[in-house]
């Protein structure tokens, strides 16, 4: 199963989510592959003990503007289990180099087919936008995890995100569909966190995770280690949060 982690709005906490619920699933015993997808390379750090891999290094880039295999670029990370697809500042310039080729959209699809046998998760960390490198991980995608920080502003893009998923749906790719809305960054100090987690709710019953993602200092630390937060801090509230969240997934697919 292909999940893209997608918001077209950063700082909503979509990395953090996609390297989590992969650790996690990784920790339960499954082979799980995070590809990074983002030019930030902020999941590549978050798994390497906080270092970037040596120039030359293959990558997402290399994947889609290449042809490089999949299989070749795939290196380990610090968590047994979880691969890693890297990613570099060279990714920045895709979504203007895909604009004239052929088959644009489907070129991560066909890339990680190869592989996917060997990997019962596959995790795609989108970039915060919706370029071309974003709808090939649409294409690529059987189920969608849409992570949505807890405040007011965040309705608004969700909204338009849900339009965009509705329409790549009916026209490019039927099977996609979303596994649930995760509500990112709540402070239980602050009405106006649970107000946007009720009306999230509303707009969209049966599609928002039951398990909520705290606010939580240790998730703000755990990427300057080069760790996962369930790694870094596995007794604390967002790791056990991340932990139940993995549990969804797993019922959910």
């Amino acid at each position: 199963m292909i999940y893209a982690v997608v918001n077209q709005k950063g700082g909503v906490g979509k990395t953090t989510s996609a390297i989590n619920i992969a650790a996690c699933l990784a920790e339960a015993g499954n082979r799980v592959l995070l590809v990074d997808a983002d030019p930030q390379a902020n999941a590549t750090s978050g798994v390497l003990k906080g270092e970037r891999p040596a120039a030359g290094t293959p990558g997402t880039a290399d994947v889609l503007l290449d042809g490089f295999s999949v299989r070749n670029a795939v290196m380990p990370t610090a968590v047994p289990g979880m691969d890693l697809v890297p990613s570099s500042a060279d990714l920045a310039g895709a979504a203007v180099e895909l604009v004239d080729r052929e088959g644009r959209d489907v070129l991560l699809k066909a890339a990680l087919a190869p592989v996917a046998h060997a990997y019962p998760y596959v995790f795609i960390d989108c970039p915060p936008s919706l370029d071309l490198v974003t709808v090939n991980a649409l294409m690529a995608a059987d189920r969608l995890i849409v992570p949505v920080q807890c405040e007011y502003y965040a309705l608004e893009g969700l909204s338009r995100l849900m339009e965009t998923i509705a329409e790549v749906r009916a026209r490019l790719n039927p099977h996609l569909r979303v596994t649930g809305i995760l509500m990112t960054m709540h402070d239980p100090r602050t009405r106006i966190s649970g107000e946007v987690i009720a009306e999230v709710r509303r707009h969209f019953p049966g599609e928002v995770f039951d398990t909520v993602i705290p606010r939580n200092v240790r998730v703000t630390e755990s990427p300057s280690f080069g760790e996962p937060v369930i790694r870094y801090d596995p007794h604390c509230a967002a790791a056990d949060a991340y932990f139940e969240v993995a549990k969804e997934v797993a019922r959910r697919g």
